[in-house]
């Protein structure tokens, strides 16, 4: 059966600050280097070896793979996490009230894209990931609303969203039959 971690990047400057941070970016903070390297520690303690490994084309996730694994990797658009539209990079007060349902089309009117778009994209391309023959143990590191709308496309996220999901949390999938089930998410404490 083939293995799915899908990883939250580590913390950024832009987390700290309380920005929305989409499509712009930010660097990692010392922090989140930190989590980056207890996620490392995590994978090398359970004997998890990847075959392969990708991330989005924003520099956050680029920069905590390399912290976690020296493999080869490939940046994916496709991984990128939801597009906030002029809402990028302004204070993340501004959708702090809004419930999953209102996501899906309040980002809209500013320019920005739906979750599902999100979720379409997330499903889209880890499938293609995953559909690959030698792509046994996969590492793929992401974002926070991506991660969460890849897993509404597989399952109910209701109870672990309660949970949260902070940076570098690990969501484990397995992968079998054309079909991702989803087994476990490891936060770090």
């Amino acid at each position: 059966m083939k293995k799915l971690y899908l990883m939250r990047h580590g913390e950024t400057l832009f987390n700290v600050q309380h920005k929305i941070q989409g499509w712009c970016d930010s660097p990692l903070t010392e922090n989140g280097k930190q989590q980056a390297l207890k996620a490392k520690e995590y994978f090398k303690k359970n004997g998890i070896v990847f075959d392969h490994a990708y991330c989005s084309s924003s520099e956050r996730t680029s920069d905590t793979l390399e912290l976690i694994t020296d493999l080869p990797y490939t940046r994916l658009k496709g991984l990128k996490e939801n597009y906030y539209g002029v809402l990028e990079g302004e204070s993340d007060i501004i959708n702090r009230h809004l419930t999953p349902k209102d996501c899906e089309t309040f980002y809209l009117q500013y320019g920005g894209e739906s979750s599902n778009t999100t979720k379409d994209r997330m499903l889209t391309t880890l499938t293609e990931i995953m559909e690959k023959e030698d792509h046994e143990t996969v590492l793929a590191v992401s974002h926070a609303g991506a991660c969460y709308n890849f897993m509404r496309a597989v399952t109910d996220p209701s109870d672990e969203l309660k949970k949260g999901f902070g940076n570098c949390c690990i969501f484990v999938y397995e992968y079998d039959q054309h079909r991702f089930i989803f087994k476990e998410i490891i936060r770090q404490k």
